[in-house]
């Protein structure tokens, strides 16, 4: 196989989609580089304009990530006006369709009859991607990476659980940070599929995980990854700290970034360096949970590094704010590069 020279990275998040057009060679600076609202926004506020001018609303395309949309098609139900779905977007709500139909949405197949607003779902727009940046004389590769937080199709019990139930089968099995990444995508991980039915032959990770390797990225924290180090994604929705020691990750915490404080953050990560911090506590307080490899044994782990969009969250904690190549919001997209290099898709 032919090693690819140029790749598209996007890391898709639930504020912002940021993107990077690595050119092998070139340096990261002169690369192309975009921080645009994320899919889920820009769909949202297409719902709401639907909501104003009173249209009936025709959901299409594929499944994506929820939050604001999901908010959106809720007020617009709530408004009183008909949204019907495409059974593959329609699970962008639920995974379930027989909640989806309770909440109000009609599953269909086919465009309804009269007057509605249209809105296409998808994670991934390449073609209106394309002619954004045609007009600057830069074409879009071949190759693609991809970064979307998926918690799994999961028809019944708690999303939460069902995520942390991956996260945790992962680092039982090694916990390898080359397996963070897919070509070929496990089943249940159906968001990930539907991004890649948009392109075709892209590699998928998970959003948290492309931070934590971009955030490996960055010198300072790369020169004590073999010592061991706490790297802690702090995103729009979610966050997420993990022990990295060599290649391997030996635990991790996940819970949403709108119920962390400074202060639950020390002591989160504080006790995950200990190996103190449990499962159980994280998830009764709504957040996805905790895992330590029982093997653990090792005290190290005292670098600790943050990044992400709500990392001021950190930024008074006396922690190492990581920068991986000068660009802190473009740690997903690093993480891609990092990760696509691995599989050896493009040159270094």
């Amino acid at each position: 196989m032919k090693t690819a020279q140029r790749l598209l990275a996007i890391d898709v998040g639930a504020g912002t989609q940021d993107i990077l057009l690595y050119e092998a060679g070139q340096p990261i600076e002169n690369c192309v580089k975009l921080v645009l609202p994320s899919p889920t926004v820009i769909k949202a506020a297409e719902i709401k304009e639907a909501t104003e001018q009173g249209q009936d609303l025709f959901i299409s395309g594929r499944l994506m990530g929820g939050g604001a949309n999901k908010k959106a098609i809720q007020k617009h139900l709530e408004a009183g006006y008909q949204v019907y779905a495409q059974a593959n977007a329609a699970k962008t709500i639920k995974d379930n369709l027989e909640l989806v139909r309770e909440l109000g949405v009609e599953i269909v197949e086919e465009p309804p009859a009269g007057d509605y607003r249209e809105v296409s779902f998808g994670d991934v727009d390449l073609e209106l991607l394309a002619d954004s940046l045609a007009g600057f004389g830069v074409e879009l590769p071949d190759e693609y990476a991809l970064a979307v937080q998926d918690h799994g199709e999961n028809l019944g019990g708690s999303d939460r659980q069902f995520r942390f139930e991956h996260w945790q089968s992962f680092v039982e099995g090694g916990g390898e940070l080359a397996e963070l990444s897919y070509l070929e995508i496990p089943d249940y991980l159906t968001r990930m599929k539907a991004a890649q039915s948009l392109a075709p032959g892209a590699l998928l990770m998970d959003t948290g995980a492309a931070a934590i390797r971009g955030a490996l990225c960055d010198p300072q924290v790369a020169a004590q990854q073999e010592q061991g180090v706490v790297v802690v994604n702090i995103g729009n929705l979610h966050t997420l700290g993990i022990l990295v020691k060599g290649n391997r990750v030996r635990g991790l915490f996940e819970h949403h970034t709108s119920l962390m404080t400074s202060e639950k953050l020390v002591d989160y990560i504080n006790r995950l360096q200990s190996k103190e911090l449990s499962n159980q506590e994280v998830y009764a307080d709504r957040g996805h949970g905790a895992y330590i490899d029982p093997e653990l044994t090792e005290q190290d782990f005292g670098l600790v590094a943050v990044t992400g969009p709500n990392r001021h969250l950190a930024a008074e904690l006396g922690y190492y704010l990581a920068v991986p190549c000068g660009d802190m919001m473009l740690s997903g997209c690093f993480g891609l590069v990092a990760a696509a290099k691995e599989q050896g898709l493009i040159s270094s």
